[in-house]
């Protein structure tokens, strides 16, 4: 049991340290991509992917046009709807591409990544590092316990978190108003 809870103080450490080194301005920046587009895409592989899939929820609970790449039910993207892709390497090559193509499109995109000279982080209008480390360890500026990339993708979904409290903020919304577009066939 001992072992258990120093393990979560570390862990929780390890986020606090990472998500202080985050620039305000850099979730600012994001926050209004997010409110100006059309509508939301995102995308992201493995983990990475899962945490982009909660955000997509938590824009849809707030009434925002939100879709998951690759999903049977994702329209197209079109100029002046958001491309938001979180990857700690920004290198994942299926996700350049699609970085690549919306922008062919006229649709802005957006990065949540560790490296900013990354391909995903030069493609993005709208960047935001995360200091943490890579599933390989191979960049990033925090020091980790936790394997490959658990403190990218942890603190990728409290900062998409984040973003929501401050679209909600801006919406003047609570979480009650959000309820109603909460899935109702369970």
């Amino acid at each position: 049991m001992k072992t258990t809870h120093i393990a979560a103080s570390s862990i929780l450490q390890e986020l606090e340290r990472t998500l202080q080194l985050v620039r305000p301005e850099e979730i600012e920046a994001l926050a209004e991509s997010v409110a100006s587009a059309g509508a939301i895409f995102v995308a992201g592989a493995g983990r990475s992917g899962l945490m982009m899939r909660a955000f997509a929820m938590r824009l849809m609970h707030m009434g925002f046009r939100a879709y998951v790449v690759g999903e049977s039910v994702t329209p197209g993207i079109t100029a002046g709807d958001l491309l938001v892709i979180g990857s700690g390497s920004g290198e994942t090559r299926t996700l350049a591409a699609m970085a690549a193509k919306a922008k062919s499109l006229g649709a802005e995109v957006a990065a949540l990544t560790v490296v900013q000279e990354s391909t995903l982080g030069q493609l993005a209008s709208a960047c935001v590092v995360v200091p943490a480390a890579t599933k390989d360890g191979s960049t990033g500026m925090a020091l980790t316990a936790q394997p490959m990339g658990s403190l990218f993708e942890q603190s990728l979904l409290l900062l998409l978190d984040t973003i929501i409290l401050h679209l909600m903020d801006r919406k003047a919304l609570e979480g009650a108003a959000m309820f109603n577009n909460h899935a109702n066939l369970e």
